[in-house]
């Protein structure tokens, strides 16, 4: 799961692992981008972005750079052509996505495929309580975060040229497989609540009713707002995008609500109203309105399903980083993350009937 730094304008020097001919890109962009000028200036965003991001400044305008990280890699992994299609096809829509002006595909320009995109000027909120927001806009901000993810759902995306973007059937089906075989293959010791999971999930999936556009991974801090106003201006990592049922990708944020704040800054035990956030409830409810749904009454599986898949990926994450230095401190609280995640998607699997 990338991330851009806090600010989106926090920036360090290049590393040297990831640099790259800029004025082979200089020339690149001269050709392919509109109303490009230079000199162009080279700097790396801070943060742990799977997909190494840079900041290109020019005199009059900056942009942003994503590539596949330099090395071997696995052939679907970091696929930037697919982030690059999804944004310029839902920006087409009229979705808040940053406007795209190229890819390339071409590995001899800076040595891996990349694409350049505009580089929007917002805020990002890391905590969900939004403690540097006057308590007048916090509702506010969660309405657009709400509205925003009920436009991406009724986005028609044949019409947007998305019609082959995944498979439009059987995505429960199919993600528990794929999360399933990821956590296998990254075990690391036996955790009998995955196991039970991975037996159950397939066989509890409600029918799916609908396909979209999803996000994969929507949440607060991978949206950029309006400098002064309550409005989503750009919808950021689309890594995990597919099409797929669109209540996954809205349960997956409404995990925040039924999480403990040292999970993810989770909401569980908090006295919403008194920071002026609304209620799972209210959520909901703004989201059915706007997708025309009666309600969603599945909701335990939707949090056991999402809960199994964050554990499945932070294992992911722990193996790997395992193998590359075993005493690895952020590692190692990474793994003590999989039995209480595990546990807790246990527990709803169980109010769901398991």
């Amino acid at each position: 799961m990338s991330k851009i730094d806090d600010s989106f304008s926090g920036t360090k020097d290049v590393a040297e692992a990831l640099a790259f001919d800029e004025g082979a890109l200089a020339a690149w962009m001269t050709e392919n981008v509109d109303g490009f000028a230079g000199p162009l200036s080279v700097s790396q965003f801070k943060g742990g972005q799977s997909n190494p991001t840079y900041k290109l400044d020019t005199p009059s305008k900056s942009y942003v750079l994503r590539r596949k990280p330099p090395g071997k890699l696995l052939p679907s992994a970091h696929a930037v052509d697919r982030e690059h299609r999804v944004m310029k096809a839902l920006g087409e829509q009229g979705f808040p996505a940053p406007h795209m002006f190229g890819l390339c595909m071409d590995r001899e320009i800076i040595g891996t495929e990349f694409y350049v995109m505009d580089f929007v000027e917002g805020r990002i909120f890391w905590n969900g309580l939004l403690p540097e927001v006057e308590k007048d806009e916090r509702a506010a901000i969660y309405d657009a975060s709400n509205a925003t993810l009920a436009q991406l759902h009724g986005i028609d995306f044949e019409a947007a040229g998305l019609g082959d973007y995944g498979k439009p059937g059987n995505y429960f089906e199919r993600q528990i497989g794929r999360w399933s075989k990821q956590y296998r293959a990254a075990e690391t010791e036996a955790v009998s609540e995955m196991d039970k999971l991975i037996e159950w999930l397939p066989q509890a999936a409600p029918e799916q009713e609908r396909t979209s556009v999803v996000h994969g991974d929507y949440r607060l801090d991978n949206m950029i707002f309006h400098p002064t106003e309550p409005r989503v201006i750009a919808v950021l990592d689309w890594e995990l995008s597919t099409l797929g049922d669109p209540l996954a990708d809205f349960t997956y944020q409404l995990m925040g609500w039924v999480m403990p704040p040292e999970v993810r800054g989770g909401f569980l035990g908090i006295d919403l109203d008194a920071h002026a956030i609304p209620s799972m409830q209210t959520y909901v409810e703004a989201y059915c309105a706007r997708t025309n749904r009666d309600g969603i009454p599945e909701l335990d599986f939707y949090f056991a399903y999402n809960i199994f898949r964050l554990a499945s990926i932070v294992q992911g994450v722990y193996a790997r980083a395992l193998q590359g230095n075993a005493s690895n401190a952020k590692a190692m609280e990474l793994g003590k993350a999989v039995v209480p995640l595990a546990q807790g998607a246990w527990s709803f699997a169980k109010n769901a009937g398991a």
